[in-house]
């Protein structure tokens, strides 16, 4: 089971061995507190789900909006908890990244984080050493790699960072609406932005990316899951400059 809440979309997703069997997703301006357990209830009934049955729960583990990443963290610990099942942690940006799956080039997701830094990282495809044969055929498998972990930045200098990489791009995520137009003008390297289906969070790149780390091993404790924020929120920041203000 994956759950995705790290920004304006709330979506679940149930896969087993490989493959969907089912995932809601939403992009409408309703709260995640009103969406998630509702939307993972639908999903139980229509896809016959035993939740007793399931392996472990896949959490997009942030960086992203505070309170969507603390509601998807404590419905995730909530239902471990009560299942006795494992968390597995996937990085936001890792799973944007992975809706991509196969793609050539860098592929930049890029998350609104205010005041023109955004939440980013920098991943590749590249091909997996074991692979195997299938009928006498080469199946390729491909491994996600992190050219630059995730991190919280100035869109500007996130594109110096692309140009001195000097290779084809694919930006996506939320922060494309909002600095399309700053990429469009700056940005050195051939580039292109991701469609819309393939453009935003959703809990099926996070349940299958999941499951590769579950078969590593990557698991944790329901206790000992908390969500990767990366920077202060806004109330903490402003908390320290009035603090700051005040011993001038």
């Amino acid at each position: 089971m994956g759950i995705e809440s790290s920004g304006l979309v709330a979506s679940v997703a149930v896969a087993e061995d490989g493959v969907l069997l089912g995932e809601y997703t939403t992009n409408y301006k309703k709260t995640h507190s009103q969406t998630l357990l509702p939307m993972l209830d639908e999903l139980k009934i229509m896809t016959e789900l035993d939740l007793s049955s399931i392996d472990a729960i896949a959490i997009s583990a942030g960086p992203g909006s505070f309170t969507g990443l603390r509601i998807g963290s404590a419905t995730a610990k909530g239902l471990g908890l009560a299942l006795d099942k494992p968390l597995v942690e996937v990085p936001t940006l890792e799973g944007l990244a992975y809706n991509l799956y196969g793609c050539h080039g860098l592929i930049c997701p890029i998350m609104d984080a205010r005041r023109n830094q955004v939440y980013t990282g920098i991943y590749e495809f590249v091909d997996d050493e074991g692979q195997t044969s299938v009928d006498g055929a080469r199946e390729q498998k491909l491994v996600l790699q992190s050219v630059m972990a995730q991190t919280a930045m100035d869109i500007h200098e996130l594109l110096k960072e692309l140009e001195r990489m000097d290779r084809r791009v694919i930006f996506l995520g939320d922060g494309v609406p909002v600095y399309g137009e700053v990429i469009r003008k700056e940005c050195a390297v051939p580039f292109s932005f991701a469609p819309a289906h393939l453009n935003a969070q959703r809990a099926g790149s996070v349940v299958a990316l999941g499951e590769v780390y579950y078969a590593q091993g990557r698991t944790i404790s329901s206790d000992e899951h908390g969500p990767e924020y990366l920077r202060k929120s806004q109330a903490e920041r402003e908390k320290e400059e009035r603090a700051q203000g005040n011993a001038k």
